[in-house]
């Protein structure tokens, strides 16, 4: 991926080294198998986050507060710039329609975080919070998704920023406000079923961002969207869950199987066009 004199974003906010404690994610292994899943990519951090919580098994004081070097200095560089094409983009569509785009802020931390949404440790992986139209990522989440979910390669890592500005996007649209409504209104299957549609259309989202900032700023080298597409499948839910558990539960997915997330993502850069990202319009996203 050609990043490397994009400009960079002015929305960036680095708490690394902050030194923020947050509690643990405990429960059962269902509790596990959510906290996998949220992990990666997106969704509501506070659904994980109200779950029943243990104390945490390290110390303040035995906590690592890692400082910034010269690899994570490049990596955030990587992330500001990536932030900063998805401004851009997202602007560009927004003005088309006749509409103002409010930039998300993107909140770089180490271990833990406070946000509008609760605390997170890194374990529950990137996220974006409605609340206080934020992104947050922890930058050691990408040797994960490299070693831990085989998904190398610096547009994969792209696609991790554009799906979650992908939600802030939703935000803006009111889509997630209203399926969060719904998602009171109906069971946990159907609320389930609503959340997948939701992370597809992010996945969809962020495609549609890799179009335009390729049509318009050639970003794209060979091999960058087949990782984007490794990706996409590495963290569907039937993926996760098999590895996890052994065994895959379709009524449990709250962001869509690897086919699905896939799917969704090519057709996003495939035709550039938001108005084809409607995921709950399809009758089988």
């Amino acid at each position: 991926m050609r990043w490397e004199f994009g400009r960079k974003s002015t929305n960036v906010e680095d708490r690394r080294g902050s030194g923020v404690s947050a509690p643990l994610v405990g429960g059962g292994i269902g509790t596990l198998v959510l906290a996998l899943i949220v992990t990666l990519l997106g969704g509501d951090p506070s659904v994980v986050l109200q779950q029943a919580q243990a104390p945490s098994d390290r110390t303040s004081s035995e906590s690592t507060q890692r400082q910034p070097n010269a690899a994570n200095d490049r990596m955030a560089d990587f992330v500001s710039v990536v932030l900063a094409d998805t401004e851009d983009t997202w602007q560009k569509i927004f003005q088309q329609s006749g509409e103002s785009y409010v930039e998300p802020k993107l909140v770089l931390f180490s271990d833990a975080v406070e946000s509008a949404c609760g605390s997170a440790r890194s374990a529950v992986g990137p996220f974006y919070c409605p609340g206080d139209q934020k992104v947050y990522i922890d930058l050691s989440f990408y040797n994960d998704l490299q070693y831990k979910y085989q998904a190398p390669g610096d547009f994969a890592q792209a696609y991790v920023i554009a799906h979650e500005v992908g939600h802030h996007v939703q935000n803006l649209m009111g889509i997630s406000g209203k399926v969060s409504r719904l998602q009171r209104q109906v069971d946990k299957v159907e609320a389930n079923q609503l959340s997948v549609r939701l992370e597809l259309q992010a996945d969809c989202f962020a495609g549609v961002w890799a179009n335009h900032a390729d049509r318009s700023r050639h970003i794209l080298e060979a091999g960058d969207v087949e990782e984007a597409l490794n990706a996409a499948s590495s963290i569907g839910d039937d993926r996760l869950q098999s590895q996890a558990t052994g065994r895959v539960v379709p009524d449990s997915f709250t962001h869509g199987s690897s086919a699905q997330r896939v799917r969704w993502f090519k057709r996003g850069i495939q035709t550039g066009d938001p108005a084809q990202c409607n995921t709950f319009a399809a009758a089988n996203p």
